[in-house]
């Protein structure tokens, strides 16, 4: 089982769950059409990783994400997460009506910080993406079609939970290739206090 850190200590999920289609400017730059309801997948425990691996094969695209670690049914802990997608595979898919998986929840494809216990105001938390000092990505809680709270009463409508589970809530315009030797900063701010920052250099 692979291992995500809070505070320091190591927490093993059981999965990843990721909301899709969550702010208006990514929707549209993918031309997708807006939801009426969230758009949930999975990612299994094999996916996570806490390094970004470029890929000779399939090209690699980044979704910056605020993430949120999950125990006795609430969230508890708030991090940085990389949707990391093959959209080339996902497109492909998509238009022929089939599933995700492939494109989604490959090896290494949900890549993390370090989560901080967080007792905050969730609606007041925004991220910010870097690669290679320039801001590509950056929004948060007020932008999203889908808050946080609705989106953690909609996964328990139908999916258990267990401790140390991990949701991720989507991700905002600014979505693009990763390439080997990038250099980038994840960070979650509440309002203008960082949370939670990590780097990366893509392997």
């Amino acid at each position: 089982m692979k291992a995500i850190q809070c505070d320091t200590k190591a927490i093993y999920p059981s999965k990843v769950v990721c909301i899709g289609r969550n702010y208006v400017d990514h929707i549209n730059e993918l031309n997708n059409d807006i939801p009426d309801q969230a758009v949930i997948f999975l990612k299994p425990n094999s996916a996570i990783s806490s390094e970004i691996y470029d890929n000779a094969v399939d090209e690699i695209h980044y979704e910056g994400e605020i993430s949120f670690l999950i125990e006795s049914g609430k969230i508890s802990a708030v991090g940085f997460g990389l949707d990391l997608t093959k959209r080339g595979i996902q497109s492909a898919l998509k238009a022929k009506g089939l599933p995700w998986e492939r494109a989604k929840a490959f090896d290494n494809s949900a890549v993390f910080s370090e989560f901080r216990s967080f007792g905050g105001n969730i609606d007041k938390l925004r991220l910010e993406l870097y690669i290679n000092r320039n801001l590509v990505q950056q929004g948060g809680c007020d932008l999203m079609l889908f808050k946080p709270q609705s989106i953690l009463a909609e996964v328990k409508s139908f999916l258990t939970l267990e401790d140390g589970d991990v949701i991720m809530s989507g991700t905002p315009s600014g979505v693009g290739k990763v390439n080997g030797g990038d250099a980038f900063i994840g960070k979650v701010f509440e309002q203008e206090e960082l949370i939670a920052e990590h780097q990366w250099v893509v392997k």
